[in-house]
């Protein structure tokens, strides 16, 4: 009781009380309703993120390397979730304030271009190679493949094509560059459909010759150690523990995978400067990972534990109606497909200025609300059905109410913007919309410190739920217009903040559906 009589009320708080061992505030609501949808309406995009959680928060140089696919392979399910997620981590960062370099890490390099070499010597047709680059280079890959297990002499040619490319052979290179530069171009414009872009392409191959160097640094500081097949290692326990063995160099004095990450790391330093970089691969690789920062924290790299992995689980069972997923475009292909039958089938769809166009939105929406509701980490079961429900929580869903939020808008909008009284937004579903937009800025904190996107998803269901509720119940046409007025507002600080957490996570809102 004595805390009671102490605290006095104020324009914020309009009523204490005290219970059993408690002591209750009654908010002015009118207060809350004011405050909250000028906020959401004069800082735009930047809502919630002027919060004071972030207040303080020094800007950061960071390096986020994702997607990173393999010139010549499949693109495969793996690729697609280090995009997405990658491309989410980019973009919370970026909102944040920090200066963000995205980069695509391609597997450019490595014994695949002495067979991609010799395949296209065989079997490749340059008009095949300018129309679709990826797939002609898929083909021959798999062509030679199938000749090299069989003939001797088309290994052999390979081996040495790739000898020829690592000795700095001009004829050779220039093949591999147009492979390189082909496929770069096609990446960039399937990405473009993606809403992602990368700052830079980098890839294994910039880093044929640095890895030699961070072979000679391990080798004079004595970490090098041979073999007896020939091969050069570095122990990381220092007692022979064969799991904490990592492998630099093959027998013949190429650089692997792992030298090449090592080559990579200390040159972006150089080059960037980062504060933190964060690499977004498949948890396949934790222990690659773990072993590269080790080996940069034994070199004296005291700058390795500013890296960071972040691993993600396994997707299972995603399919196109032609097989298995071998291509990035062929999983757009599919969702917009699919989506477009999906909409046809509805009665409520209205006439579309660019049907395939929103249905890929609405779409890839879809697939990436699926991705990110559960851990990064879990692995899960892909279905097409479960991605493209209607109702339920998915990204369908959260499209549709911001389509519906802005005819709303469309509707009424001119006539009931200014005149409102915020004393009209009374109502329990008034009430709880604005609670839960009061908390937008706590979910982006919990997102920008465990990177899960988790959070936005369900804070963003959450909100279309309560705006469905809110639509049924809260009318506009036959209120008058103060109230009218009134609720368009609380409706179009729904959709803005809706937007703002769509466009977080890397989905494109649609306008209408």
């Amino acid at each position: 009781m004595r805390l009671a009589e102490k605290l006095k009320c104020d324009t914020v708080v309009s009523e204490i009380s005290t219970g059993p061992g408690t002591v209750n505030f009654k908010i002015n609501r009118e207060l809350l309703t004011k405050t909250v949808l000028q906020e959401v309406i004069e800082d735009g995009s930047k809502y919630g993120l002027k919060s004071e959680l972030f207040s303080g928060l020094p800007q950061k140089k960071i390096v986020v390397e994702f997607s990173s696919p393999n010139v010549a392979k499949k693109f495969h399910v793996g690729h697609l979730r280090s995009t997405i997620i990658g491309n989410f981590i980019a973009n919370l960062k970026e909102a944040l304030g920090h200066q963000v370099t995205r980069i695509n890490y391609l597997g450019d390099w490595g014994m695949q271009f002495g067979l991609l070499g010799t395949g296209f010597q065989l079997f490749g047709y340059e008009e095949k190679l300018q129309s679709n680059p990826l797939q002609h280079l898929f083909e021959v890959y798999v062509q030679v493949n199938k000749e090299a297990a069989d003939d001797k002499n088309v290994a052999k040619s390979a081996h040495e094509f790739f000898q020829r490319l690592e000795l700095g052979d001009t004829q050779a290179l220039a093949l591999w560059q147009k492979f390189r530069d082909l496929s770069i171009e096609e990446y960039i414009r399937i990405y473009k459909r993606l809403g992602v872009h990368f700052d830079d392409y980098s890839g294994e191959s910039f880093y044929r010759e640095k890895s030699q160097e961070v072979l000679k640094l391990l080798d004079s500081k004595g970490l090098l150690q041979k073999t007896i097949k020939g091969t050069a290692v570095v122990n990381l326990s220092g007692n022979g523990d064969p799991s904490s063995i990592c492998t630099v160099m093959r027998s013949d004095g190429t650089s692997l995978y792992a030298t090449r990450d090592l080559a990579a790391a200390i040159d972006r330093m150089d080059k960037y400067n980062f504060d933190k970089m964060i690499y977004v691969t498949d948890k396949g690789q934790k222990k690659h990972f773990q072993q590269v920062f080790q080996m940069l924290q034994i070199m004296g790299y005291d700058w390795a534990e500013r890296c960071q992995h972040v691993p993600f689980g396994v997707v299972q069972g995603m399919k196109t109606r032609r097989g298995d997923v071998t291509f990035l475009e062929d999983v757009l292909n599919e969702i917009r497909l699919r989506m477009l039958q999906n909409m046809a089938s509805i009665k409520t769809t209205r006439e579309l200025e660019n049907p395939q166009e929103t249905a890929e939105r609405v779409g890839l929406a879809a697939v990436i609300i699926q991705d990110f509701r559960g851990f990064l980490l879990s692995d899960y079961q892909f279905s097409w059905d479960r991605v493209f429900q209607s109702r339920g929580d998915t990204g369908v869903f959260l499209q549709y109410t911001h389509a519906r939020l802005h005819s709303l808008e469309e509707t009424f909008g001119c006539g009931y913007l200014n005149d409102f009284n915020t004393a009209c937004l009374q109502e329990p579903q008034s009430v709880s919309i604005l609670q839960h937009l009061l908390r937008f800025d706590e979910v982006l904190y919990r997102s920008a410190q465990d990177l899960q996107p988790r959070h936005i998803v369900s804070y963003l269901l959450t909100l279309s739920h309560l705006a469905a509720v809110a639509h049924k119940t809260l009318h506009i046409k036959s209120s008058p217009p103060e109230v009218a007025g009134a609720r368009l507002h609380l409706f179009r600080a729904v959709r803005s903040v809706l937007a703002n957490g769509m466009k977080l996570l890397g989905i494109t809102p649609v306008c209408r559906m």
